[in-house]
């Protein structure tokens, strides 16, 4: 006997948005959408898929630069679509870009944290990019096209 199994696409979208749970009885008081942050992590610290929550550890410091990062908008409703008759790809992009706003950081850094600051902190991605210090400037981590190939977030079932 030959089986198929799809994970159906509108399931990658409701785990964006936290209808399912698999777990305990789902905790959730409110239909409101939770706070996310963007927290600067420095060249030194070890940040990647392993990683589980916001911590200050490593997190750079200076001018201007508030601990735990800056809040990220939050306007753009996840969405999924089928890449194929038997494979769809579910996906999320911030609203707006990550602007930090007249600082100065003088060591290092190379990578932001995204984290639920609403669920106890808990990670939700870690971006690298190229290694960058900044003098009273405004960095800005500009976010890409929310689509299937290229959303900060994508949850794919191939």
């Amino acid at each position: 006997v030959s089986q198929s199994r799809y994970l159906c696409t509108s399931f990658l979208a409701e785990l964006l948005t936290g209808t399912h749970n698999f777990g305990v009885a789902p905790t959730r008081a409110t239909t409101a959408a939770d706070t996310f942050k963007g927290a600067l992590y420095l060249a030194s610290a070890t940040y990647n898929a392993s990683t589980t929550a916001y911590s200050a550890t490593g997190e750079v410091s200076g001018t201007n630069y508030t601990a735990g990062g800056v809040t990220v908008t939050n306007a753009t409703v996840p969405a999924s679509t089928n890449t194929s008759a038997t494979a769809g790809t579910a996906y999320w992009t911030p609203s707006a870009s990550l602007v930090y706003t007249n600082v100065t950081l003088t060591t290092a850094f190379d990578a932001v944290l995204i984290y639920n600051s609403t669920k106890s902190n808990k990670a939700v991605s870690v971006h690298t990019f190229g290694s960058q210090t900044i003098t009273a400037g405004t960095f800005t981590l500009t976010m890409p096209t929310n689509n299937t190939t290229n959303a900060l977030l994508r949850l794919a079932t191939t």
